[in-house]
């Protein structure tokens, strides 16, 4: 048990969560949960272990089933932590985790189904759990090859470079990276400079990407002034490499023309990388224990990432429309599915 690792540290509505057991078996299984809250940044596969010795005493408590899956999902264990998940959601009827489960699809090799579950959420979510699954849709979209429709799927009103808000640097990076997966890099550079200027806390390499794409220092420092930029060596070579390297890329409409149905897994689109990171989510039972916060979006996250992670807060913390979004004015069908519009005119599983 790590030093720290007290009951009273376990954040208040955990511990009501645990009223139902008897006073000595809620605070052995608290401690534990606080344990896992607190090693699963650093060291996701002993939390695990923690969290699944919560879990065997106390299998019908919401929130210790919760804590066990996010937890398996920073380990790795993506179908224990789809079961965990699962309980969760018959248990409290809520969509809290709803782009964390569908992430672990992706993982599992199953992009159709984490579509499916996106459909069966409907629209009715928290704005921050809505972004965490486009970005999660996005990437099975582009796991079966629909590198156009996922791009499209990221579209929105919050997809504005003036807006800040809490997931704006993950969103703005997930669109970059998709666009370049899509073979779009003047536009991917333009929104890796926008995700930069909306990181505050420096949770992407935003900027390096940007530069790795091609960006000048030049307009690194225009797009964020006051700010040194520190390029090592080996993104330098990459970048020299990439441009020595360089050839033609298919155009946006012979790109759209090759989207099929038939789901094409691209190796090159982890769940892991863009998936959503809810390394807060699980640490929340942990606590007000003071953890810090590290970035993700699965995962994707997302998979991730592309994120999000910390450990103070409650477990089933969320994830992460109005206005227009900055995008031009193609249609795109993909699968049947009419999933908006192309943006040819405007410019993260865990992110670390």
């Amino acid at each position: 048990m790590p030093e720290g690792a007290d009951y009273s540290a376990l954040d208040v509505e955990a511990r009501a969560g645990l009223r139902s057991l008897p006073k000595s078996l809620a605070e052995l299984v608290g401690r534990h949960l606080v344990a896992a809250g607190m090693l699963v940044d650093e060291d996701p596969e002993r939390a695990l272990v923690h969290a699944r010795y919560a879990r065997e005493r106390a299998s019908r408590v919401a929130v210790v089933r919760e804590a066990a899956g996010l937890t398996a999902y920073h380990a790795g264990e993506w179908a224990e932590a789809l079961s965990e998940l699962r309980a969760v959601r018959r248990m409290s009827g809520g969509n809290a985790h709803i782009a964390v489960m569908a992430d672990c699809e992706r993982a599992l090799g199953r992009p159709e189904r984490a579509l499916e579950l996106a459909r069966e959420a409907g629209k009715d979510l928290p704005a921050d759990v809505a972004v965490e699954l486009r970005i999660v849709t996005a990437g099975a979209r582009r796991d079966m090859g629909q590198l156009d429709a996922a791009v499209v799927s990221l579209q929105g009103p919050d997809l504005d470079p003036k807006r800040r808000d809490p997931w704006s640097a993950r969103l703005f990076y997930a669109y970059a990276d998709n666009l370049e997966a899509a073979g779009r890099t003047d536009e991917a550079i333009r929104w890796f400079l926008h995700a930069a200027q909306a990181d505050d806390d420096e949770d992407t390499d935003a900027a390096e990407r940007a530069f790795t794409l091609g960006a000048d220092e030049s307009e690194i420092a225009a797009a964020l002034p006051g700010e040194t930029l520190e390029i090592e060596d080996d993104v330098t070579q990459d970048a020299c490499a990439a441009e020595d390297a360089a050839e033609p890329t298919e155009t946006t409409a012979d790109a759209q023309a090759a989207v099929t149905d038939e789901p094409v897994r691209d190796p090159a689109a982890s769940p892991a990388e863009d998936s959503p990171n809810s390394a807060d989510q699980v640490a929340g039972p942990a606590a007000e224990s003071g953890a810090a916060e590290s970035g993700a979006a699965e995962s994707g996250a997302a998979e991730s990432g592309a994120a999000e992670s910390g450990a103070a807060g409650r477990v089933g913390d969320d994830l992460g429309d109005a206005g227009k979004p900055a995008v031009g004015e193609d249609e795109v069908s993909v699968a049947g599915e009419d999933v908006g519009k192309t943006d040819d005119g405007a410019v993260k599983r865990r992110d670390e």
